[in-house]
This record gives C-alpha cells, sequence and structure tokens, in this order.
C-alpha cells in the first residue's frame, strides 16, 4: 500500500489569514501523525504566504514520522534545508503570483542549477524528489540530474472534465511510472488527489507514496482532522 504523506500547508494558510498564532501546523502534525498518516509535507514558499521558517523548525524537532519539504530550487532555500535537515526535500517550481503550485518542475531547462542544489543537498546527507509533470523526457533528466524519487504531478489528471479525458492523463501518468521504473527512480504522486480520486492512483504498485494536502484539509474542516485522515487512508488500503 501507498504511504500518506499529509501536507499541512492550508492549516497555516487559515492561520496567517487573521495573522494569529492559531490553528498551529505543528499541532495539525500531531494529529495527522496520530490518525496513522506515514509523513508531514510542508511548502516553504519565498513569500511565506503558509508556513514560517519558525514552524519547519519545530516540525523537524518534533514529528515522529518523516518530515519532506518541498521548496524551490534557490541559495535561502538550500540553506533553510541545509540548517533544518528535513528527511527529504522535493524540489517544486515556485512563482509568486500563483495560488498553488501550477505545474512540474522543468528540469531538463534548469539542468544545472537543479545538479547543482542536488549535489549540495545530498552533500548535507538529505535525499532529493523532484515535483515532474507526467512526460518521459522530465523523468530521463531527473535521472540523469541524480535524484533518487520523482513526484508525479497528478494536477491534468484530477482536473479532467470527461471520463475520457481523465483516461488520457491516467495513461500519461502509467507511461511516466514506466519510464521512472525503468530508471530505477522511486515514484511519489500528489496534486489536487481527492477521496473521489485517488484510487485509480492509489491502484498503481510501482507508486510508494501519495501526498495528499489541501482536500484533507477542506474536509477537516467539516468532519476533523483525525477522521478526514483515517478515511483517506481507508480509501488508499481498498485499492490494495
Amino acid at each position: 500500500m501507498a504511504r500518506l504523506g499529509v501536507n499541512i500547508d492550508h492549516v497555516a494558510t487559515i492561520r496567517q489569514a487573521r495573522g494569529v498564532m492559531y490553528p498551529d501546523p505543528v499541532t495539525a502534525a500531531g494529529i495527522v501523525e496520530l490518525a496513522g498518516a506515514d509523513g508531514i509535507v510542508c511548502h516553504l514558499r519565498e513569500d511565506r504566504r503558509h508556513m514560517q521558517d519558525r514552524d519547519l523548525r519545530i516540525l523537524k524537532e518534533v514529528i515522529q514520522t518523516r518530515l519532506n519539504l518541498e521548496m524551490a530550487a534557490t541559495e535561502e532555500m538550500v540553506r533553510v534545508a541545509l540548517a533544518t535537515k528535513p528527511n527529504v526535500v522535493t524540489l517544486v517550481p515556485e512563482k509568486r503570483e500563483e495560488l498553488t503550485t501550477e505545474g512540474g518542475l522543468d528540469v531538463i531547462k534548469f539542468f544545472p542549477l537543479i545538479k547543482k542544489t542536488i549535489q549540495r543537498l545530498h552533500k548535507g546527507g538529505i535525499p532529493v524528489s523532484l515535483f515532474v509533470d507526467p512526460k518521459k523526457d522530465q523523468i530521463k533528466a531527473s535521472e540523469e540530474v541524480g535524484a533518487e524519487t520523482i513526484e508525479i504531478h497528478t494536477g491534468r489528471y484530477c482536473d479532467a472534465k470527461t471520463p475520457i479525458q481523465e483516461d488520457e492523463e491516467l495513461k500519461k501518468i502509467l507511461d511516466a511510472v514506466a519510464a521512472a521504473s525503468h530508471y530505477n527512480l522511486r515514484i511519489a504522486a500528489g496534486h489536487g488527489l481527492n477521496y473521489v480520486n485517488v484510487w485509480r492512483i492509489a491502484e498503481i504498485k510501482e507508486i510508494e507514496e501519495l501526498n495528499i494536502g489541501h482536500s484533507i484539509i477542506a474536509r477537516a474542516v467539516l468532519v476533523g482532522l483525525d477522521r478526514a485522515v483515517r478515511e483517506m487512508i481507508a480509501l488508499i488500503k481498498q485499492t490494495n
């Protein structure tokens, strides 16, 4: 069964909307772990719109599972990662004006920068995953640049408007999984996955980890965070 990593950014989004101290994403991480999730994901963005440096430091100290830090390949973020030592870093593209990460990292276009970033993180003992679109050329570049893992961007699959379009996007993901397996890359997937569409991705046995945030936090507003996490885990288990 694929592991579940829960992204807690949107707990911090609610906090930052009022500039207060609650809800605390660190407290949320503890509830997520107690509910059975396998890891905590957070994205420390350049503009600090949700997670803050203090959140990251405390998370690293207190969580009992695994901390996956999503970040851009910038000098500032490399310094933060090397100081914090998350269990894994996932390099993602980042544009200040976007609401959320809109697509995969262009490994081919930014090959030298990404390679240098990975080398620095590896020197600090931090494994690296690359968040990429389900495209074979990007996956080949991910292996060449030195990443251990790719996280396949599932956003277009999740945004499909018709069953035919969904099938087409799923086929791209399956082809990407086959390519990643060929290059001996470990495989995760995420972005846009929810309680309705997760099952077709969870069925893919080569995918070791699903990283899900918004849909779980949104459901938690209505049913509570513990239940929201347990319900997602149950859905993932049903596919195995």
